[in-house]
Formats: structure tokens, C-alpha cells, sequence
């Protein structure tokens, strides 16, 4: 079957209203614009819909499914567009990278996440499309960084839906355009609701070995003596925030490292936030491809977010800490990398079926 591609230009977005693109098997796709003037896309299928933004990084502004938003609590009411994610911190799912990423220490001068977060596409096209997999709706685009006597590359993410999922297949490939080796960082920066009483699952043991708290305090925090104690504590005892039992521990921020968890024999690990309901958020990929796990969870009065996990190519304590640590990735001339991650919500039996699995890959 030949896919159905359909160039997106801005004047396909509609000043006021909505408009329907495309329909096609359970999928339909609208545009519109946010108050800001922030084009959007809503892609809809059976079981829900996300809201991506063709032209802002192609983050994926709200994802919806089962009647369950999956979107991070926040104060945006809408995005905006801006030099820095922090300008419009409320989307779901967003590319942080990819010449920088993580939290800028006292000797960087990157934005926080990098460059990608709310770049400027060049292009977006909508895709409707059938592989061994089945009928799928996709946005795609380009976005070409250059610089004179710098990196020049060629970012090509794209989400992907099927039919009666509540799964997001997402993928950002970069190829290196530059004629000498480019720096690479990259995360997929998932921001989950904060769900009180939730349990996660990961395929690895609540130990100090395995889930790291991280110790390092960034300059957005003001540690008090009673967080420092905290630190101390998970530390020691990590397994104290495996349920979400105790919402006041995530303010200000908490952020812990998975390392090494079991794969299965695709080499795919995967991790549930199991919800009070039986359904979970889920997030699966491939550490050969995304080495780093992070998880951040903040529960404040102005954002509840447990990105449970964020597979990355290094951890998130910016470019000089990290190239300390050599987690910086090099890409050579011509090369391409690609990072998939499959993301979303699973209903009560797909819940139970994934745990299983969890356990059964799970590396102690």
C-alpha cells in the first residue's frame, strides 16, 4: 500500500476555527491555532488523541486516551513559542537536545534542554500509511541547524498512532550534515501526570545501586536542611518512592537514575506507572539505542509531573558535567542516529500483560 503523504504549510492552519485535514480508517486529523497563534495538529483515533505542534519542536502538546489525560500538570493554559522550553513548559512529550541538554551548570551558557525543544521546523507532513504493523497516522517534518564553522545538521522526528492503541510510537533521527564528528545529547523528555497512589515498575530492584537519587542539587533548587536529609535518605532507601504514596516528597523536585535494566530479547526494556484504576502509563525503548534512564517527579502548586522515565543518551547535569562523565556522543560525518521510544497508556489487561513482562526481564 503506498502511504498518503500531505504536505502541512502554515496557511493549512486556520486563524480561527478548525479544520479537518484528512480522515481515513479510525484516524482523523484537524489544525488549528492556540490563542498565541502556536499552530496545532490533533490527530485522533479510537481510543483518543494527541495534539502535536508541526512547527515547535513537533512536541507533543496533550495526549488523551481511554477519557485519561496524559499531559503533566501546569500553568500554560496554551503554548507559546519562545528561545526556550521554559517559555512554554506544559507539553507532554518534547526532543530536549541535541548539541546540548540538561540543565546548564556555572559554566554552560546552553538553554536548558538544548536547541530542539522549540525549534523552528522547516517542514510537517502528515502521513496516513500501512506497514507489518498495520494502518498508522504519522506527522513527520525537518528542521536544518547550521552554523558558519559549526554543527550543521538534519533533525527528522515523527509520532506515530495506530489505529486502537493508546501507544505513541515517537523517533527522532539526526543526521550529521557537517563534514568533522558532531556532538550529540539527547533525551526524550516525557512528562507524565503526577498520579498519587501510583506504583511504578521498572525491570530493575529499588536499590541504591540501581536507582540512583541524584545528589547533585541544580541551581533552580533552594536546598533546605529537611531536603538534604531527604537526599540522604533516598539515598538509602530508594524503594520509599516506588508508590507515589507521599505527594509533599516531590517538592521541590526529586530526579533518580535507573541503571542497567533487564531487556527482553529484542533488546527492548520498558516501564509502567501503574495507576490506582489498574490502567498505567507506559514508556518502552531500546537502551542500546538510549543508554541513560532519568526520572524527574515535581508536585507543586504549579507543576505535577512524574516523568517516570526519560530514556536519554546522557544524564541531565548540561554539557560540561557530562563531558566529564564522557556521556557526550559523538556522530560522525554523514552518519545518521535514531532514537524510537513507544509511549502512552495501557487499558486494565494490557496493564497486567506488561507487568508480567517486566518481570519476567527484570535483572536484580
Amino acid at each position: 500500500m503506498t502511504d498518503t503523504r500531505i504536505p502541512l504549510p502554515s496557511e493549512a492552519f486556520p486563524a480561527h476555527g478548525k479544520r479537518i485535514i484528512a480522515q481515513g480508517g479510525a484516524f482523523t486529523a484537524t489544525a488549528f491555532r492556540y490563542p498565541s497563534g502556536v499552530a496545532a495538529l490533533t490527530i485522533r483515533n479510537a481510543r483518543g488523541h494527541v495534539t502535536l505542534l508541526p512547527f515547535l519542536g513537533q512536541m507533543i502538546w496533550d495526549a488523551v486516551f481511554d477519557g485519561r489525560r496524559l499531559t503533566m500538570g501546569n500553568v500554560f493554559p496554551f503554548p507559546r513559542a519562545g528561545a526556550s522550553i521554559l517559555e512554554t513548559y506544559g507539553a507532554f512529550a518534547y526532543h530536549a537536545g541535541v548539541l546540548r541538554n540538561g540543565t546548564p551548570g556555572p559554566a554552560d551558557n546552553h538553554p536548558l534542554h538544548g536547541e530542539m525543544p522549540t525549534a523552528r521546523m522547516d517542514s510537517a507532513t502528515l502521513i496516513f500509511g500501512q506497514n507489518a504493523g498495520g494502518d498508522f497516522a504519522e506527522l513527520g517534518g525537518t528542521c536544518e541547524y547550521v552554523m558558519g564553522f559549526g554543527p550543521h545538521y538534519m533533525a527528522r522526528p515523527r509520532v506515530r498512532l495506530r489505529p486502537d492503541s493508546g501507544l505513541i510510537d515517537v523517533e527522532m533521527a539526526v543526521e550529521n550534515l557537517s563534514a568533522h564528528p558532531m556532538e550529540l545529547m539527547y533525551m526524550l523528555h516525557a512528562n507524565f501526570d503526577f498520579v498519587a497512589g501510583a506504583r511504578i515498575v521498572q525491570p530493575a530492584p529499588f536499590t541504591p545501586e540501581r536507582t540512583q537519587v541524584r545528589r547533585t542539587v541544580p541551581g533552580h533548587v533552594t536546598p533546605s536542611p529537611d531536603f538534604l536529609a531527604l537526599l540522604d535518605d533516598l539515598a538509602r532507601a530508594p524503594a520509599r518512592m516506588e508508590v507515589l504514596d507521599e505527594p509533599d516528597l516531590y517538592s521541590p523536585e526529586q530526579v533518580f537514575y535507573i541503571r542497567a535494566p533487564g531487556t527482553d530479547d529484542t533488546g527492548r526494556t520498558r516501564m509502567l506507572m501503574e495507576l490506582p484504576d489498574g490502567m498505567a502509563f507506559s514508556v518502552g525503548w531500546r537502551p542500546e539505542d538510549l543508554p541513560f534512564c532519568v526520572r524527574w517527579i515535581l508536585n507543586d502548586g504549579d507543576a505535577q509531573v512524574a516523568a517516570f522515565a526519560l530514556p536519554a543518551t546522557c544524564e541531565p547535569e548540561g554539557y560540561t558535567a557530562e563531558k566529564a562523565k564522557g556521556n557526550v556522543r559523538l556522530l560522525p560525518s554523514g552518519a545518521t542516529a535514531r532514537f524510537p521510544v513507544t509511549l502512552g497508556l495501557l487499558g486494565r489487561d494490557e496493564a497486567a500483560a506488561a507487568r508480567a513482562a517486566i518481570a519476567l526481564i527484570r535483572k536484580d
